[in-house]
């Protein structure tokens, strides 16, 4: 039992390391909205923040909304924490174990964006991502450049309200062909290591679903069986 600890808490390091330690390397490398590309033309590194969760998604706007968002992964972690320490004791499948840390580690990558970044870093009010309506918070933009500045309403700083960071984007579009779709981007969101960690988890689980909980495809198989 010991060992699958060890194996839980290996994959929730390596992807904490590795998530983190790419987004600080963006924030302190790149200028906002700078576009690598990693993979031909169809894969690129962009650099974004957004004030949600996974891929952008948000709940509202205004502190109220942020707030729900970062108590939610707090809440959910725990859940996940929990649950995968249940399934060690009860010596689940290895692979499920991974595929647990997996979504875990994603989960408390994107947390720490939002407890810790707005401490480390330096907020700039002249972003877009840092701007939020109705936020009720004025701040003065200095554009030196162009030589003026304009009070512009920014969202609430510190913590749990710190910005996720995402960078990964698909460049790829639906022929032209495809009814309503042609030309629009296959996949628009720009996401990050800790969204893949999540995703792979989810996915994994989806398919891999009778493999992970055979007690519970047999006993749906046999339910089946005495219906017909």
């Amino acid at each position: 039992m010991k060992q699958r600890y060890v194996i839980v808490l290996a994959v929730v390091f390596i992807v904490l390391l590795l998530d983190q330690a790419l987004k600080i390397w963006v924030k302190s490398s790149l200028s906002y909205a700078d576009s690598i590309p990693l993979i031909g033309d169809w894969f690129h590194l962009n650099y974004v923040e957004n004030q949600g969760m996974a891929f952008g998604a948000t709940l509202g706007g205004g502190i109220w909304g942020k707030l729900v968002l970062s108590v939610f992964r707090m809440v959910a972690i725990g859940a996940i924490a929990y649950y995968i320490v249940t399934q060690i004791k009860q010596k689940a499948k290895m692979e499920f174990l991974v595929v647990g840390a997996l979504v875990f580690a994603g989960a408390l990558g994107n947390l720490i964006d939002s407890m810790f970044y707005d401490f480390f870093f330096e907020f700039d009010p002249c972003l877009n991502f840092n701007h939020l309506k109705g936020s009720g918070i004025w701040m003065e933009c200095v554009y030196a450049d162009y030589g003026f500045s304009e009070q512009v309403e920014v969202r609430n700083t510190g913590f749990l309200f710190g910005n996720v960071v995402d960078m990964f984007q698909f460049q790829v579009s639906w022929p032209s062909w495809v009814p309503w779709l042609g030309g629009d981007q296959v996949f628009p969101a720009i996401w990050n290591l800790a969204d893949a960690a999540i995703s792979v988890g989810v996915i994994l689980v989806i398919i891999r679903n009778k493999v992970y909980f055979p007690k519970a495809a047999e006993e749906g198989e046999n339910s089946e069986n005495k219906e017909e």
